[in-house]
């Protein structure tokens, strides 16, 4: 099914927020062995330049997942044509089977929402939260919470860390 047919299921989406998921300790990221099925590539749309952008993406490679990366100048556009809300947005976007995947998203998080495949656009870290993947600055770990989306805004926490 497609993202727009799902969005179609007025049952799922009435049933938004999330479930709550609290992750406790390091941002884990899942290993390639962890996965039942094939791993999906990802889209990464970056600007040249950022580097917690290439951070993030060794944090998806180290779990598995082959990654194509897009330089852009301007990463807006792409966030748009994916329907990833303003207030959400970060420094890359990136798409894997339909879903639009932004910012410092842990992996464990990208595999839970590929295994649910819930009715959303996608999920959205917003900022660079430290401590998040890609924004490792040694011990530090400020919270943070994954946010599930849907092109008509933000429809809940998808898990907080």
């Amino acid at each position: 099914m497609t993202i727009a047919s799902n969005l179609s299921r007025r049952s799922f989406v009435a049933a938004l927020p999330f479930a709550f998921v609290a992750c406790s300790g390091a941002v884990g990221s899942g290993s390639a062995a962890d996965a039942a099925e094939p791993v999906p590539e990802l889209v990464v749309y970056k600007t040249p330049t950022c580097g917690c952008c290439t951070a993030w993406i060794d944090h998806v490679r180290d779990a598995g997942f082959p990654v194509r990366i897009v330089e852009v100048d301007d990463t807006t556009p792409v966030a748009t044509k994916y329907g990833v809300p303003g207030q959400l947005r970060s420094c890359h976007t990136a798409i894997v089977e339909g879903y639009a995947v932004e910012g410092h998203v842990p992996v464990r998080e990208i595999r839970r929402l590929l295994a649910e495949r819930p009715a959303i656009a996608g999920i959205a870290v917003p900022g660079m939260p430290i401590g998040s993947p890609g924004m490792e600055m040694g011990e530090r770990r400020d919270p943070f919470t994954v946010i599930a989306f849907t092109r008509y805004g933000p429809a809940g926490a998808f898990a907080t860390y």
